[in-house]
């Protein structure tokens, strides 16, 4: 049997870096919101992209973890998107 590998229907992390994503996270959402839906001291205590980038590159579990709640966020924001483009196509 050969593998043959599915298309994905969720978006890959291909050519996003740690520090991309971080960044977009506290743009985006807010270092309280951040540390309101990831609970990691670095977030939720004088929070900083150094600090940051520092603790999740040496913790898996965390990164795994912020890198899920990107996804989610990216998925929000291109669904509403997606909805602005469908209500301005209406006008």
């Amino acid at each position: 049997m050969s593998a043959i590998k599915q298309p994905s229907s969720r978006p890959s992390l291909d050519g996003i870096t740690l520090e991309m994503i971080v960044t977009q996270l506290s743009e985006s959402m807010g270092w309280e919101a951040m540390g309101a839906a990831v609970p990691i001291r670095c977030f939720t205590h004088d929070p900083s992209i150094k600090s940051s980038l520092k603790f999740l590159r040496r913790t898996p579990w965390a990164r795994k973890k912020v890198e899920e709640l990107y996804m989610r966020e990216a998925h929000a924001i291109s669904k509403s998107n997606a909805s602005a483009k469908d209500e301005g196509a209406k006008e």
